[in-house]
């Protein structure tokens, strides 16, 4: 049997989030569906942020009352604070997710907090989950680098990632921000972190703004990591490298896994279908390349 490796599907969320046209509720609460009937098992929904920093996240509690939840699917939605965490435990969340940074600069200027101040902000989140039965992921931003400090330190995203598996998180992922990273790179960090974290824990978010994003899965792969984001037909550009990539394509992430022996129990051709239907709905082509392979071949 096949080796499983799980899929976090990010596209409705950290993919749609950037958008400036308005996306309908409608549309967000078909691609969560669409998304976990192509066997996707994590399908992040929404987030319950400020409107005002995220006006796409908006009217995540509508997306989250309108989806019809499939039977051993969790429908993850972030959470900043303890405003937003009783929001999403109002719509009945399974999986909530606090988000941090290992770079100063970037946690002052994402969150208007620092590092520490961050990590106070999500620990009664943390516990308020904990005693209700909700299960708490953590992200960390820029383990590759920063747009605001360059090189980021092995120590600082250590460090961090640590504190939110003790605080109760029961998966970190670890996010190339900018999609700088390259597969040496991914590999020394996720080393180091597996020293303080177990690396059945651990989950790889890597940006594929250098086109180093499968490259930087597969390494971790070959380090045991199991679990990586990615985004349908590559929503979510880069905010920090106008016009470039962001999130790695799921179809790719699918694509490559697959014919490299791991199971991921995700149905590729449902996977091209909605990234084409969703790349339709927002007016452009998809940034995935297996699906526009897979459209060019059928193409007459």
């Amino acid at each position: 049997m096949p080796e499983t490796v799980t899929i976090v599907e990010v596209g409705p969320r950290d993919g749609l989030q950037n958008e400036q046209q308005t996306v309908s509720v409608e549309t967000k609460a078909e691609l969560v569906e669409r998304l976990a009937n192509a066997g996707l098992t994590s399908v992040e929904a929404g987030a319950f942020v400020s409107p005002k920093w995220v006006p796409q996240m908006a009217a995540s509690d509508e997306v989250m009352a309108k989806i019809k939840r499939r039977d051993g699917v969790s429908y993850p939605v972030l959470t900043p604070n303890t405003k937003g965490y009783e929001a999403a435990k109002a719509v009945n969340a399974d999986t909530i997710a606090i988000f941090g940074a290992a770079s100063e600069s970037f946690s002052k200027k994402n969150i208007n907090a620092t590092i520490e101040e961050s990590l106070e902000r999500f620990r009664p989140v943390a516990e308020a989950a904990k005693a209700d039965g909700i299960k708490v992921r953590g992200y960390v931003s820029c383990v590759l680098g920063c747009p605001y400090e360059g090189k980021v330190a092995l120590d600082s995203v250590v460090r961090v990632s640590k504190a939110l598996y003790e605080m109760g998180c029961y998966e970190i992922s670890l996010g190339d921000t900018i999609g700088v990273g390259t597969a040496g790179e991914a590999r020394a960090m996720v080393r180091a972190v597996a020293d303080a974290v177990p690396v059945t824990a651990l989950a790889g978010h890597y940006h594929d703004t250098y086109g180093q994003a499968l490259a930087n899965i597969y390494a971790s792969l070959e380090e045991g990591v199991r679990t990586f984001d990615s985004s349908v037909s590559g929503l979510g550009g880069c905010p920090y490298a106008p016009g470039a990539s962001g999130n790695v394509a799921t179809e790719d992430v699918v694509y490559m896994l697959e014919k490299s022996g791991f199971a991921t129990g995700a149905d590729l051709d449902a996977l091209v279908e909605t990234s084409l239907w969703i790349s339709e709905r927002l007016g452009r082509a998809p940034a995935s390349k297996v699906t526009l392979a897979r459209r060019a071949k059928r193409t007459p």
